[in-house]
């Protein structure tokens, strides 16, 4: 029987995309990556899925594809397949935290810090549609404080987001924040418990691919790679 291939189809811009990116290195899948443009997606990748929405993941095997979409869906396909320490939690409660903190940064996050400042910062730019908004920059610049104010409450009280052990609500935290951080936007030095908390992510392995992203036009600030910034 041939073995199992992973291809996803993602934007390094796109949180979603990052999250999965991350959980396949947390579980050791070799994959091959595809960019789509999620704003001018290909025919073929319509093919795949109708909504033209990233990340994608495609599975072959011996002629046979089968297509996942959704990061929680995909995350969780990864977790229930692959023997490595579970991301999503241990028990029933456990698991409805770490969701609870996905929606978190997945909705809140994203609606509140990363819509308004990749939005005007960079799509924007990509998109050919028209110049920032300063005043949206700014409420986002702003929003950004109560959201590592949550997280230094949270690393306060565990070891990770959701408890004791790394699981997918950090992944989706620094998924956000990379990208944020990646547009030089993020005030570390004004939330040092959040900045250790996002060290120790960065640390990791898994995170090599994300710190090696250089999009076109856009260069990341000096300290984006730096493990010790």
């Amino acid at each position: 029987m041939s073995s199992l291939t992973y291809r996803l189809y993602h934007h390094p811009l796109d949180p979603p995309s990052r999250r999965v990116r991350l959980a396949l290195a947390e579980k050791a899948v070799v994959c091959d990556f595809v960019v789509e443009k999620p704003w001018d997606p290909s025919a073929d990748f319509l093919a795949l899925n109708p909504s033209g929405e990233v990340p994608v993941l495609a599975l072959e095997q011996s002629g046979e594809r089968q297509i996942l979409a959704d990061a929680q869906a995909i995350c969780e396909y990864l977790d229930e397949t692959h023997a490595a320490e579970t991301l999503l939690g241990k028990d029933p409660v456990a698991r409805a935290e770490v969701r609870r903190l996905i929606g978190w940064f997945d909705r809140k996050f994203q609606n509140e810090v990363t819509v308004p400042l990749l939005g005007e910062k960079a799509m924007k730019r990509l998109t050919n549609s028209g110049e920032p908004d300063s005043q949206i920059i700014r409420a986002g610049c702003h929003n950004i404080h109560g959201h590592l104010d949550y997280i230094a409450w949270l690393t306060e009280r565990r070891n990770w987001l959701a408890g004791d052990a790394l699981t997918f609500a950090d992944l989706a935290a620094g998924a956000q924040l990379s990208i944020i951080d990646y547009l030089g936007d993020v005030p570390w030095d004004q939330h040092i418990l959040a900045k250790e908390w996002y060290a120790r992510l960065k640390s990791r392995p898994s995170f090599r691919t994300i710190l090696g992203d250089h999009i076109a036009g856009f260069p990341p600030p000096r300290h984006y790679a730096d493990l010790d910034f």
